[in-house]
């Protein structure tokens, strides 16, 4: 009779849980954010410690394996992972670079043909992150050949002492963080009108998705 009382109490509090988990989910978006390396992670954590996001609504991590298509299957096993625990993500974002990578195409028809639909986002730079970070200060279309030149072009012009892994770097572009969506947002549609790729960055849809996850 004991140990009957104990099962059907977890079964009342596994039940409790699930409806305190799904009355949060109604209020609050979910998404995942799984990126290519260190840099990107500490970037989009201070993101959304300065929107104020909560980390259980935003989580961001990385399997320590930079190449894109290793990157989208960590992100399908997390999601699926996340739902079977019965806290799924809404959105899943997969940060990567074009660079030297072999699989980047690869990479990208899985995420289009990932199931559900409308739920996996490829957030990705050309050939690297660090373009992201050159539109906060200047507009260019010209052609950049691999991760290297871009860091030369920021050391070289604008942040001299730039590394990789490095802390703070989102709080110290924020007050030129506009006019990186504004450049990126106006280089992601000249490179839709003449179909090309070099150089190019979606980084800014993801910073209006956590603007938005703030406002709400």
């Amino acid at each position: 009779m004991g140990s009957e009382n104990l099962f059907h109490k977890r079964k009342a509090k596994n039940a409790n849980e699930l409806q305190r988990r799904s009355a949060y989910r109604q209020a609050n978006k979910r998404i995942l954010i799984v990126c290519e390396g260190e840099t990107e992670v500490l970037y989009f954590k201070e993101a959304r410690e300065y929107y104020k996001l909560n980390a259980i609504d935003v989580e961001i991590n990385n399997d320590g394996n930079s190449a894109p298509k290793n990157i989208v299957r960590f992100a399908k096993k997390s999601f699926i992972e996340a739902r079977s625990q019965g806290n799924p993500f809404d959105q899943v974002f997969c940060v990567f670079d074009k660079d030297a990578h072999q699989c980047f195409n690869d990479a990208l028809q899985a995420i289009s043909s990932a199931k559900p639909i409308n739920t996996f986002f490829a957030i990705v730079s050309v050939p690297c992150f660090e373009y992201w970070i050159l539109l906060h200060f200047e507009y260019t279309t010209q052609p950049i050949n691999n991760a290297q030149d871009a860091e030369g072009m920021l050391r070289k012009k604008y942040l001299k002492n730039y590394r990789k892994n490095q802390k703070g770097l989102f709080n110290m572009l924020l007050n030129n963080l506009e006019t990186a969506e504004q450049y990126a947002s106006q280089l992601f549609k000249e490179c839709s009108e003449s179909n090309t790729d070099n150089p190019s960055t979606r980084v800014h849809k993801l910073i209006k998705e956590l603007k938005t996850i703030n406002r709400q």
